[in-house]
């Protein structure tokens, strides 16, 4: 396989129904362009396994595949019940406490202290993915006395959401902070940060990661949308976590903020993920339901970089099919004039870098004359990242002679990561351009080329150079243009 025939990327979760070489080939080769590891499932041994069979497709295919390892953060959970379970109707009175005796119709354990800590009376509490609604009328220290407003089974260990204040809780969990350093040895490009509330949240994870993997800030709790332009200021990346923002936020104002999100993170350049129960009726059937390719097509018209299976590939019985159908309309949804009017519709000029204004002109000069493809040359990846924001109608080629550079780019739309060898020279980093065009199937001899690359090699941030240039070699070493 040389070229995809899009350019959002897909992003599949691998679980107990894609943990052997074959499926998870066939994921990619059905379309998958990263693979989730989800840290909530799996022992290290079993996570290492995937890693390792990832990198083995990666070898035998010939093309660079991110790894995305995303961690659980915090799990709030109600204690036990004496009975197992318990029936809350509406307008009953209900506690939550510190006692870990067993629970019955009037109070559970809640052992979370920072919870109390930091609960008003008027907070909203959701049990069990928000089934359960229950209102705060007292509360202190170490109680938090309830009236049920909407009712239903309560039973052990069932989750609890609090989505009206700020918890002084840490993002990182003990068995995150051992994921973290388990998963950056093994090699991931992307780690997934959980139950982020504000920005200090992702600096502290990225003093932790130390330069080994990009962050990517997952918005799934209210005070994240609300603390969401600083969040981003400080995050590698953004992952629109649409199922624990649905359980926390009255559902229908998801897609508003799922649109924001996604255009602020295209302002400044930083990738974008949607995720979360995109093609879920797949999980059991071979074929999607209309509205959910629907929601596919809306994360992919608002210009998101990459759109996310999670169970549907994990633990379905139709993952490449899931991955297919993806793959399938992501590539009719941009064929549609109307894609493209609204792409560049939302587009936002920013020219306050010589790279910014380099990758800029890349892309006018690719709308206004026959050029095949836009290649840039990168260390650090910023300039593909740049030219991608620019959202062109060409395809992108990020050249890099950095394997980790290459895999980590696989995330951001539109850009198809090639390995290449140093260069020291721009004649030759165009010489290297032209052949991974021909060579990937972008372009034939006869066609042109614009190459961006920074004078003097190898220094990231130095892009500053921008050439129309021919494909065909003679004519690269001829001066022709």
């Amino acid at each position: 396989m040389k070229r995809r025939m899009r350019k959002v990327k897909v992003v599949a979760t691998l679980g107990p129904a894609s943990e052997n070489y074959d499926t998870i080939r066939g994921l990619f080769e059905a379309g998958a362009d990263v693979f989730r590891l989800n840290m909530s499932h799996g022992t290290h041994s079993e996570i290492r396994d995937k890693h390792q069979i990832i990198r083995d497709v990666e070898r035998d295919v010939g093309r660079p595949i991110g790894i995305l390892a995303d961690l659980q953060g915090p799990k709030l959970r109600c204690g036990t019940f004496a009975n197992g379970a318990e029936e809350l109707v509406e307008g009953a009175s209900f506690r939550f406490d510190l006692d870990e005796t067993p629970g019955d119709v009037s109070r559970v354990c809640l052992p979370h202290i920072e919870i109390f800590e930091a609960l008003e009376p008027g907070a909203g509490l959701l049990v069990n993915d928000g089934k359960i609604r229950l209102k705060v009328s007292t509360c202190g220290g170490d109680f938090a006395d309830c009236t049920v407003e909407v009712g239903g089974t309560i039973s052990n260990r069932k989750g609890v959401n609090v989505p009206d204040v700020v918890l002084p809780l840490a993002a990182l969990s003990e068995k995150d902070l051992k994921d973290l350093e388990f998963v950056c040895g093994l090699g991931v490009e992307w780690l997934a940060l959980s139950f982020v509330q504000r920005p200090e949240d992702v600096t502290e994870a990225k003093k932790l990661v130390d330069g080994r993997a990009s962050i990517i800030s997952k918005i799934e709790k209210p005070a994240a949308v609300k603390a969401f332009r600083s969040i981003l200021e400080v995050s590698d990346g953004i992952m629109v976590a649409r199922g624990d923002l649905g359980v926390e936020l009255p559902v229908q104002e998801v897609p508003p903020i799922q649109k924001r999100l996604v255009r602020g993170c295209r302002k400044v350049g930083k990738p974008v993920i949607v995720a979360t129960q995109m093609l879920e009726s797949m999980v059991e059937s071979p074929m999607p339901t209309r509205a959910e390719v629907s929601d596919v097509a809306a994360a992919i018209y608002e210009g998101a970089d990459a759109v996310m299976l999670s169970a549907e590939s994990a633990a379905g019985k139709y993952p490449q099919e899931a991955v297919a159908t993806m793959n399938n309309v992501a590539i009719e949804v941009e064929a549609d004039p109307t894609y493209r009017q609204i792409i560049e519709a939302s587009r936002t000029a920013s020219r306050d870098s010589v790279a910014e204004a380099i990758t800029t002109a890349a892309r006018e000069v690719a709308e206004t004359t026959d050029i095949k493809a836009i290649c840039c040359f990168s260390h650090s990846g910023r300039t593909a990242i740049l030219a991608s924001r620019e959202r062109p109608h060409v395809p992108i080629l990020a050249l890099t002679p950095l394997k980790g550079t290459a895999r980590r780019l696989t995330l951001v739309w539109g850009l198809h990561c090639v390995e290449t060898s140093e260069v020291t020279r721009f004649k030759m980093a165009v010489v290297s351009a032209a052949r991974a065009i021909r060579n990937d199937g972008f372009a034939t001899d006869s066609d042109k080329i614009v190459v961006t690359a920074g004078i003097p090699f190898n220094v990231p941030g130095s892009t500053n150079i921008l050439r129309v240039s021919p494909v065909r070699e003679k004519h690269i070493f001829e001066g022709e243009s």
